[in-house]
């Protein structure tokens, strides 16, 4: 259903989907979450689109969970929203098509996770990332579980100890986001590395985004364990056998728009 929180907006092969609480800084009630988890699954489902821009209006990308919507809370509401957190992000992941940021300013705590959630991000150069939480009283427990698998576990625990904030260079030093632009080239870069991401065919690239965040935290053998049976029944597929003949052969692929999801 339409929403005014989180606005969809379906532009050929590419959707962007718009955080739109500019006036509380883009906080993660529990209703904006169900409401963006319903916009990515319109987006993703929606006919042609190859791939989804996660994008915020105002200065501020998010600052994290809306603590007017958590005060007051019993502990089975707290969980019921951080469950609901949890499904929002976990759904990127199964996402069938790239997701990629538009950070245009600050991303905190459960805006940072967002962040570090989707499969690629772009950020203006005068973004910062924080997850604030460890210099008072609530640490950021749930943002540093997406944190900590882009950035790795030191850098993690230096922003959940400190809670102090990066600027957009160290973000794409430590490897929470893929670049820094001029905030004049931040929408052109971000739908160009969405459609880099989204070449070739939609359900090889499906299955890859499976593989991977099911392969990345094992241990390296059953990781290869994992891929190797993976990639082994991939190349059986319609898409699989189109790749290599068509390098065979010296032509382009054609993969068919039916099992581009």
């Amino acid at each position: 259903m339409p929403s005014e929180q989180v606005l969809v907006d379906l532009a050929g092969d590419l959707a962007t989907v718009t955080l739109n609480r500019p006036d509380r800084r883009n906080a993660l009630s529990e209703s904006m979450l169900r409401d963006l988890g319903a916009a990515l699954t319109q987006a993703a489902a929606a006919p042609g689109v190859r791939a989804i821009v996660v994008a915020a209006a105002g200065p501020v990308f998010s600052s994290g969970h809306d603590f007017r919507d958590m005060v007051d809370r019993d502990l089975d509401g707290m969980r019921r929203l951080l469950h609901v957190c949890t499904e929002v992000m976990l759904g990127i992941a199964r996402c069938p098509v790239p997701v990629v940021a538009r950070v245009q300013g600050i991303a905190t705590a459960a805006g940072c996770q967002l962040v570090a959630s989707c499969d690629l991000a772009v950020a203006v150069d005068d973004a910062s990332f924080a997850t604030p939480g460890g210099s008072g009283g609530w640490f950021c427990h749930t943002p540093l579980v997406a944190v900590a698998r882009a950035i790795g576990a030191r850098r993690a625990l230096e922003l959940g100890m400190t809670g102090d904030a990066i600027d957009a260079r160290t973000a794409l030093a430590w490897g929470l986001v893929n670049r820094v632009v001029p905030r004049d080239q931040l929408v052109a870069q971000t739908e160009q590395l969405a459609r880099a991401a989204s070449r070739g065919s939609l359900a090889s690239k499906a299955l890859g985004k499976r593989t991977f965040y099911r392969q990345i935290d094992l241990e390296v053998e059953a990781a290869y364990a994992a891929a190797v049976e993976t990639m082994a029944q991939a190349a059986l597929t319609p898409d699989g056998r189109e790749a290599m003949r068509a390098f065979v052969d010296k032509r382009a692929a054609v993969y068919p728009a039916a099992t581009s999801k």
